[in-house]
């Protein structure tokens, strides 16, 4: 197919949402095709009316663009004022969709600005000051800004909860709460999240009139771009092991549960020439945007990092996730594999299992509803350590009470 005719299926895909020119040719520029399931249902609802929506999709499938060219569609940029906030559950979120709103706001003056914890402050009070049209922010920070009074939502028409259920699960309902009073009661509420735990559908019920609610991906809890597989491995030979799966065309990311094991691991790795970095919440934030920076970049192939300092990473060419240290649940399981496997390109999920974890990773997956297939990589474990991590894992459950 010829690049005109191609430009001209993108143009027609898009439009039929009902966007001006501006986004349009945004959309050309940002390569997107056809609209994304998300897209395609939320974008004409949020056009055409003032309906409240909640939306459930799983990661990876646009729900930044979702909401973002409607809100761009509908900002007035002669009022410098704040006319839309979005709040995210991490620094590296709020930055991610800041930056996508960027991108997608085309040529019209649509000035968008992100702010959070652990970056002084000032500027960011200069930078409201001047006039912000988007605030993407965490929580506590936008409440700092609240009750220094240098950030007045009065004038706010979009009020967005960007994966709520991840903001529920780390304690921040009392500050969006309070977010929400201090907004205009006349506004429209969008929230969007991979989960539908009862802590949304509550403050939907508190906050939201008569809400859409977009169920995209209600039986496709893990992204169905996503080849799984396990590697039973004994400790000792693990490291070894992961060296085969770093082979030629790796680009992803490695989880690990402590911060400590980041930056051994990363080491190691860097040791044996491979271009590798830790990325975990002992770092600072400047330190931490420039790893992932170097990451995105392609600088760096390998990030060894901790389930919260990757919460929010959205890096669309990523080929394998690898889970060192197994998931502590399901969906911790479905946050980390979610990295990959994103706008309809294939990823790979690889779960390292020690003696003794299977029969944990089989409830995990049992829970997703997904088949994870045994590795060709896995090894024999020989009975007796078989043996021995069965009586840890007894002992653990019922102490030494025998029955």
């Amino acid at each position: 197919m010829r690049l005109s005719k191609v430009r001209e299926f993108v143009k027609m895909s898009f439009e039929r949402l009902g966007l001006s020119e501006s986004s349009l040719e945004a959309v050309r520029r940002k390569g997107f095709e056809v609209p994304t399931d998300i897209q395609r249902e939320v974008i004409p609802r949020l056009l055409e009316g003032e309906v409240d929506i909640i939306g459930q999709s799983q990661t990876g499938t646009g729900k930044t663009a979702a909401f973002a060219l409607p809100i761009i569609e509908a900002i007035d940029p002669n009022e410098k004022t704040v006319q839309a906030i979005i709040l995210t559950p991490t620094r590296e979120l709020a930055l991610q969709v800041a930056n996508e709103i960027k991108s997608l706001r085309g040529k019209k003056r649509v000035y968008v600005y992100a702010i959070y914890g652990g970056q002084p402050i000032g500027p960011q009070i200069r930078a409201l000051e001047r006039g912000v049209h988007v605030v993407v922010g965490t929580p506590g920070r936008v409440l700092d800004h609240l009750n220094r009074g240098t950030l007045d939502l009065s004038s706010v028409r979009f009020f967005v909860l960007d994966e709520a259920d991840r903001m529920l699960d780390m304690g921040f309902v009392d500050d969006i709460e309070e977010i929400m009073r201090r907004a205009p009661q006349e506004k429209r509420i969008l929230m969007f999240s991979a989960t539908m735990p009862m802590g949304i559908l509550l403050l939907a019920k508190k906050y939201m009139r008569n809400p859409e609610v977009i169920l995209v991906s209600r039986d496709e809890v893990v992204p169905e771009m996503v080849d799984q597989e396990y590697v039973e491995v004994l400790p000792a030979r693990k490291y070894e092991k992961l060296k085969e799966v770093l082979g030629e065309g790796f680009y992803g990311i490695i989880f690990c549960h402590t911060k400590r094991e980041t930056r051994e691991l990363s080491e190691r790795l860097r040791r044996d020439s491979f271009r590798a970095d830790a990325l975990n919440g002992d770092m600072s934030q400047a330190a931490r945007e420039r790893t992932f920076g170097r990451f995105k970049e392609g600088k760096i192939n390998v990030l060894v990092a901790t389930d919260v300092a990757a919460r929010g990473l959205d890096v669309r060419e990523i080929s394998h996730v690898i889970n060192y240290s197994l998931p502590m649940n399901t969906e911790q399981y479905i946050h980390r594999i979610g990295r990959t496997g994103r706008m309809g390109k294939r990823g790979k999920a690889i779960t390292f299992l020690k003696p003794g974890e299977i029969g944990r990773f089989r409830d995990i997956a049992r829970k997703a509803k997904v088949e994870v297939k045994r590795s060709k990589l896995s090894e024999r474990i020989p009975k007796r350590f078989r043996e021995e991590d069965l009586e840890r894992e007894y002992r653990r459950r019922w102490g030494r009470k025998r029955f």
